[in-house]
């Protein structure tokens, strides 16, 4: 037997989302820039994603990150998202997890009981602060790109559900915010098949009756998730609520989604409901959590922004080569409609 295309990969997850890290066996991908790079993946490289993330080497539950050098002397390190169905330029979830690999394996020296990292991602440089004890990476702290609103209290014709008012905003994805309660929902475990059901009916929707155009990239996707919520409380002093974003192709993101709660934040700012430096812990439907702090306000585009931080922690799986035999009829993997919902 002879293995092709092999890849290492550390298996990790950050608060319940898997974020799976490839760190040797790709090698170099053309690229000034880490944007570059994942355009370059996308167009001319999209069965490396196939391969590891549809089945029967990967599965919908699952995202992978490429660690690649960065041309940028900031950067310790850059990395390229890759998800089910696209390729996010920014992801929360994805990048605490990529730090703790680098950390934890040694690929980038950790320095105890803080290390300061920038890492380039294709949204451009990221900032992070990782406590650190005994080896050990106990949270990571990144700072986003600026995230912003498109719309808010738009209104929607859902088939199946009527309208909604909903709110759109920017978080490193752009995200279709509802109210769970108004879809009939109250985030619990047993409702996830529904959700992803109804969430991915929500965003087909709010993608073709609402313009979501970045306004410095506009060749970035539009809406590509959904995010339900529930009302903001305070518990302990803090703003507290929680959410379950719907990941395309209709999966539920196992964490309170970085991105996401950074597209909350936003829109929270918008309304008047949080402030720069007020802490909001964001609860996901495994009730694991993520701290998001609005670090300053700026515009991007000429549109009001806020310059979010989100703090979470990941934890290494597992370690593992992933490779094709060349006699296997699915070298790219296939996706069945039980589980990759679509479209």
């Amino acid at each position: 037997m002879r293995f092709t295309n092999m890849v290492d990969v550390v298996g990790c997850h950050a608060e319940g989302e898997i974020g799976n890290v490839v760190v040797g066996g790709i090698g170099d991908v053309p690229g000034v820039t880490m944007l570059d790079k994942r355009n370059h993946l996308q167009e001319h490289r999209d069965d490396l994603r196939q391969r590891l993330l549809h089945e029967p080497r990967g599965n919908v539950v699952r995202s992978v990150n490429l660690v690649l050098p960065s041309s940028n002397p900031a950067a310790a390190m850059g990395y390229v998202v890759m998800e089910s169905t696209e390729y996010p330029v920014m992801s929360g979830s994805n990048t605490i997890c990529v730090a703790t690999v680098l950390l934890e394996t040694g690929m980038v020296p950790m320095t105890e009981p803080v290390t300061d990292l920038t890492l380039e991602s294709p949204a451009g440089l990221i900032d992070l602060q990782c406590t650190c004890r005994d080896g050990k990476v106990t949270s990571v702290r990144f700072v986003n790109q600026p995230a912003f609103v498109y719309h808010l209290d738009a209104s929607i014709e859902v088939p199946g559900i009527g309208t909604l008012t909903v709110d759109v905003a920017w978080g490193g994805m752009a995200y279709v915010l509802v109210d769970a309660a108004s879809a009939g929902f109250a985030l619990e475990p047993s409702e996830a098949r529904d959700l992803c059901v109804t969430g991915q009916r929500i965003k087909n929707a709010a993608a073709e009756q609402l313009s979501a155009v970045h306004p410095v990239h506009p060749e970035f996707p539009g809406i590509t998730q959904t995010e339900f919520v529930t009302p903001l409380q305070r518990i302990d002093g803090r703003l507290t609520a929680r959410n379950a974003v719907i990941v395309s192709p209709g999966r539920i993101d196992r964490s309170a989604c970085g991105t996401g709660t950074s597209a909350r934040l936003a829109v929270m700012h918008a309304r008047g409901q949080i402030g720069p430096g007020e802490h909001f812990i964001h609860r996901s439907i495994l009730d694991t959590q993520f701290d998001g702090v609005i670090e300053s306000l700026t515009d991007i585009g000429g549109i009001p922004a806020v310059v979010p931080s989100i703090a979470g922690q990941a934890w290494i799986t597992d370690f593992s080569k992933v490779g094709v035999d060349p006699s296997d009829p699915f070298p790219t993997g296939f996706t069945l409609s039980d589980t990759w919902l679509g479209p």
